[in-house]
């Protein structure tokens, strides 16, 4: 098991609100698992490789976020096949809801804190998840996964944190549409296909 340095130790103290924790998880490199191996690093191997992927953003944004009074959820928005899932850092202020999120596309970023439930939360990300086709591709929403229930330590863990992601796909998770409205759903106009494919260079 790995420890935090000081130095790590302040900079997460200093990501006291959902907006400096967003910052700093923009400023980190995006982990495309170039060498084809799939992990979920823990918060402080992420830290030290100064790169993530969505599930990785999420698990460590939780944390840092728990660090100062907040709950460390983490949730699970899942797609249709051809489409990639995602992970995003649910948290609540003020009685309202918003999201922290980690992706190097213009879209399914970071959510303000105005919500009132977590499926408003959700549904705030279905206009934008689509496919170049123009097909909107999101379909379900886990419960909120609240990283308290298992053991402590996967924050400094050296090993990869599959069980986080095991957990993710038993939990409850809800439909977002019936059957008929899936079927009437429009197809995304070309000028937002466009737009949805800017991401952010350097990542």
């Amino acid at each position: 098991m790995l420890n935090f340095t000081q130095k790590e130790i302040a900079l997460m103290k200093r990501l006291n609100t959902p907006a400096k924790v967003q910052d700093f998880l923009n400023s980190l490199k995006f982990n495309f698992e170039k060498d084809g191996k799939n992990v979920i690093k823990s918060p402080i191997r992420v830290l030290r490789e100064k790169n993530a992927h969505c599930i990785e953003g999420a698990i460590l944004g939780a944390y840092v976020l728990s660090l100062h009074g907040y709950k460390p959820l983490i949730l699970h928005l899942k797609t249709t096949k051809g489409d990639f899932d995602h992970m995003i850092t649910p948290f609540k202020k003020d009685g309202l809801w918003g999201a922290l999120s980690k992706t190097n596309h213009a879209v399914l970023r970071y959510r303000e804190p105005v919500y009132k439930n977590i499926r408003e939360l959700v549904m705030s990300y279905f206009h934008e998840y689509f496919l170049d086709n123009g097909n909107k591709t999101l379909r379900s929403y886990s419960i909120p996964l609240n990283l308290n229930i298992f053991e402590k330590g996967w924050e400094v863990a050296e090993y990869d944190l599959w069980g986080i992601d095991d957990e993710l796909d038993k939990i409850k998770h809800y439909n977002i549409l019936s059957k008929t409205v899936l079927k009437n759903l429009r197809k995304v106009d070309k000028v937002e296909v466009e737009a949805g494919k800017i991401v952010v260079e350097g990542d």
